[in-house]
């Protein structure tokens, strides 16, 4: 904003001009004897001549004492020499001879940094990082009084993170740096903007380490090693899948084995239950003979069923011997295949057919 002074010194201008040229005016209507011009006359004359002066001085002065600020800038203004104030953007009017406008760029700096560091295990790296920062407005006037120039301040600032960046590189070790470089990396953040914005009156908006190179030798050895960890586990994996295999077919094995002694068992249940149910069938065939040759059979009842048995109580070892007899008559006639029997044997009350055994 232009202050009243300059209101004042506009109007004076304007106000000279006039005169001036209403002095110009009345000299050029008077008569041509210059004997005629009154005393009147001349002091009007001197009066605007003055004026004219006074008026063509500020016409120098006056526009070199208005200053304007750009947005995304800020002015100290220093009053001979010392730092008294600080503009913002606009349009001010400040006498140019006593009041000097130093203009700082208000805006975010970029810097880009390249350095080299070393690790806790003496391993050599180069380093790029970029910070950006902006300065504080208000403390403008500090910004000056300290530093004088942005460039001086962005040279301070550039050897500061330097600085604290090889403190922190400092305290890993080569690999570990290479491990946990996605933690070091906001460490180094953290410690630059806790250092530099306190200090010297700007905000940190970012600080990133972009890249890290150790030197050929090193990357060489620590290829070599990543190579040898992937051979260890790839053996280990081959390993592990072997055990596996062999563990699978060992399963396998026992799958089967086990399956071949269910198989026997079910033979064996099977024959088994087929002895069974022939010797359970013989049983009904002895008991349904022996009824049929008139000896008593005895029936009791539990809980597996119905129990026969053959009373032979009386009975001569002949006519027992009559059952057994007469079961293997039934049982050839069971698997007779209707042909008659090649052997018979003639005697003198008639003829025997002699039955396999």
């Amino acid at each position: 904003m232009i202050s009243f002074l300059a209101v004042v010194v506009i109007l004076l201008l304007v106000v000279g001009f006039a005169c001036l040229a209403a002095v110009k005016l009345q000299l050029f209507k008077a008569p041509k004897n210059r004997n005629f011009v009154t005393a009147k006359d001349k002091g009007i004359a001197k009066v605007a001549g003055v004026l004219a002066a006074i008026s063509a001085l500020l016409l120098v002065l006056v526009p070199q004492s208005i200053h304007t600020v750009e947005a995304g800038k800020v002015a100290v203004v220093k009053q001979l020499g010392e730092a008294k104030e600080v503009r913002s953007a606009g349009t001010y009017f400040d006498f140019w001879i006593t009041r000097k406008y130093v203009y700082y760029d208000a805006t975010v700096q970029n810097l880009a940094i390249s350095a080299n560091a070393y690790s806790k295990d003496a391993q050599t790296m180069s380093i790029d990082m970029t910070v950006q920062y902006k300065i504080n407005p208000e403390q403008a006037i500090d910004i000056a009084t300290k530093y004088g120039s942005l460039d001086t301040l962005s040279n301070r600032i550039e050897s500061v993170s330097i600085e604290r960046t090889k403190s922190i590189l400092s305290s890993y070790s080569a690999m570990e740096i290479i491990e946990n470089r996605a933690s070091i990396s906001p460490e180094v953040e953290s410690m630059i903007q806790s250092t530099i914005s306190d200090q010297y009156f700007v905000t940190i908006v970012a600080s990133v380490l972009t890249n890290i190179d150790f030197s050929d030798a090193f990357e060489a050895t620590v290829e070599n090693k990543m190579i040898a960890e992937q051979e260890v586990l790839t053996a280990e994996y081959e390993k592990e899948k072997a055990i596996i295999a062999a563990e699978q077919q060992l399963e396998v094995a026992k799958l089967q084995a086990q399956a071949v002694v269910a198989e026997a068992q079910a033979k064996a249940q099977a024959v088994e239950l087929a002895a069974q149910a022939q010797a359970q069938a013989i049983a009904y065939k002895s008991v349904e003979v022996a009824r049929m040759l008139g000896f008593t059979i005895l029936t009791q009842t539990t809980e597996e069923g119905v129990v026969y048995e053959i009373d032979f109580t009386g009975r001569s070892a002949e006519e027992i011997g009559l059952i057994s007899e007469y079961l293997k008559y039934v049982e050839y006639l069971d698997s007779w295949n209707g042909e008659l029997p090649s052997t018979l044997v003639s005697g003198e009350n008639g003829t025997s057919i002699i039955l396999p055994n």
